[in-house]
């Protein structure tokens, strides 16, 4: 990663978060290097690529793709839950939750110059060890999702509060984060939304519009 990128994040950390699954990405009719295409064409400023399940040479070929797209266009490229694949794919960041490789073993891995996000759903997960490893954290859900299988409880508005009172780190919330709901978050604390299936290439440009 160019340590220019990773100052410029995390110096201003971009208010919206995009996050392509491959899954929604498929289900929508498009592919991550198309969504990619889309978004850094809306002006996003970081995005993450996310795979839940077997890491195969598909999965490989789909987020180098994407990758692609998002390095030529100045966007920081973040994978999920895989340092490993962050690594071999060059990315700017890797982001790891509560049940992935331990935050300090992953910085270990990656060094200094990459971006590391860390996922926390509690006070008590945010007061751990393991936060001080990552560059940015995230919190959540915010709101009822249908994006994991097994969500942890909801968090609300005052969780965001909560975790916005307990770290200056730059604060990510996610999970049924919608346009309707987005100022919310944003004015409960956190710097940043970040959001799923609820980003597409028909609504990007108003999620970029999104203000703290």
């Amino acid at each position: 990663m160019d340590a220019r990128l990773r100052s410029a994040v995390l110096a201003d950390f971009p208010v919206v978060y995009p996050i392509i699954d491959s899954g929604a990405a498929r289900a929508a009719g498009s592919d991550p290097a198309q969504m990619a295409h889309a978004l850094a064409s809306a002006g996003a400023r970081i995005v993450q690529y996310r795979h839940k399940g077997e890491f195969g040479r598909r999965q490989f070929d789909e987020a180098r793709a994407a990758g692609e797209v998002l390095r030529r266009a100045g966007v920081a490229f973040v994978v999920n839950d895989r340092a490993d694949i962050a690594l071999a794919l060059e990315a700017d960041g890797v982001h790891v939750g509560q049940d992935d490789l331990p935050s300090v073993e992953v910085r270990r891995l990656i060094g200094s110059d990459i971006l590391l996000g860390y996922s926390t759903h509690n006070a008590a997960q945010l007061s751990d060890d393991a936060c001080r490893w990552a560059d940015y954290l995230a919190i959540g859900p915010a709101f009822s999702t249908s994006s994991k299988r097994n969500p942890d409880p909801v968090v609300g508005l005052g969780g965001i509060r909560e975790a916005r009172s307990m770290t200056a780190k730059p604060l990510v919330a996610i999970g049924g984060i919608t346009l309707s709901n987005a100022s919310e978050v944003l004015a409960a604390g956190a710097d940043s939304v970040s959001a799923i299936s609820g980003i597409t290439p028909r609504n990007v440009a108003q999620w970029m519009r999104l203000r703290r």
